[in-house]
């Protein structure tokens, strides 16, 4: 008899173990926005070494991770371009912002380093029509009086993917150039005047270090670690100032978050230290999940690296969002159940 019960707590315990080796081997897929990927690189690489659980991100642009997250072809898409409420409610999403960051506009004119080239709205908005075509052009010239700036032909630099970072690139054009709104207008992907074409963040910052006198936008991860000079830009309080985790902080500070998809826009927001061209990233998750486990480790993830990625994301030119909206964010999960109605976290 007494071998009999050991016989069955030696298999009951090896069927726990067995469970937990399946629950550890648990891979989370995500795919998406280029403009937060280096930050999920890092989460994802000291989540894994602290935790054992793996997250596997794609970075593809915004564009596709709203098509995959609606493909279900992942287990969270991530977009920089928020989707309004009533898109949400037709593909039956949830959606939640992680950190907040900007876009950059970077340059590669000899001579020219990091926060010496200044330019406002619409300069920039001038130089991406193609109405503004020289460096040396008087509009440019009288923002940068010290500067002596070569007549070569500017070669404009774009996104070819639909991507958030040009929704934030081009939302803010459209704000500060009614030429730009009424011609171009904001979105993933827009009908460029001008400028050559590349892929991802990565593309556009590949482009930008290969040709002189070259303009381009990409998130602020990418200017820093890939050495570029960035420019300076003039805020809506008519001050010149640097891209940085402050400024983009500055620009959420009075931000009103829709209390339930926190759809929001943070191009030109007031204030003196505000970067202009600021934007969140969000994560978008099926509200009814058909893989609950993937779900709730997606989840334990993100909950992780709003606990413990903070310093990461200041480290990498990102603002870390507020604890009361961590809170708030954390407390919308509970609309992600599985098949039975039953929250996954």
């Amino acid at each position: 008899m007494l071998r009999h019960w050991w016989q069955l707590w030696a298999g009951a315990f090896a069927l726990a173990i067995g469970a937990q080796a399946i629950a550890q081997s648990v891979e989370v897929t995500g795919a998406g926005a280029s403009f937060p990927a280096p930050l999920y690189a890092k989460w994802a690489d000291v989540y894994s070494k602290e935790t054992g659980h793996r997250i596997n991100y794609q970075s593809i642009g915004s564009g596709g991770g709203i098509k995959q997250i609606r493909a279900k072809t992942v287990d969270f898409g991530a977009t920089d371009a928020p989707m309004k409420p009533e898109d949400l409610e037709k593909s039956g999403l949830a959606q939640f912002p992680t950190v907040i960051g900007g876009v950059v506009p970077v340059v590669n004119i000899k001579g020219i380093s990091n926060g010496q080239l200044r330019l406002s709205g619409p300069v920039l908005a001038d130089i991406y029509l193609g109405k503004i075509t020289r460096w040396n052009d008087p509009a440019i010239t009288a923002l940068n009086p010290e500067l002596k700036l070569p007549s070569a032909a500017i070669a404009v630099v774009r996104r070819s993917d639909g991507a958030g970072t040009t929704f934030v690139f081009t939302s803010y054009l459209s704000k500060v150039s009614a030429d730009w709104k009424a011609n171009v207008g904001e979105g993933t992907a827009v009908q460029w005047p001008v400028g050559l074409g590349g892929k991802g963040n990565e593309g556009v910052s590949a482009f930008v270090l290969r040709i002189g006198n070259s303009i381009g936008y990409v998130e602020s991860a990418y200017a820093k670690f890939g050495k570029m000079a960035y420019v300076l830009m003039q805020n809506a309080a008519g001050e010149f100032v640097a891209p940085t985790g402050e400024t983009f902080s500055a620009a959420a500070a009075g931000a009103k978050w829709d209390p339930a998809s926190f759809y929001v826009i943070l191009t030109n927001q007031p204030g003196k230290k505000t970067w202009p061209i600021s934007g969140a990233t969000f994560i978008l998750m099926h509200k009814t999940q058909d893989k609950p486990m993937q779900a709730k480790a997606a989840l334990d993830y993100f909950a992780w690296a709003f606990k413990n990625g903070g310093k990461i994301a200041s480290e990498l030119d990102y603002a870390p969002l507020p604890e009361s909206l961590t809170k708030a964010i954390e407390a919308s999960w509970a609309q992600i159940k599985d098949a039975s109605g039953k929250a996954v976290y």
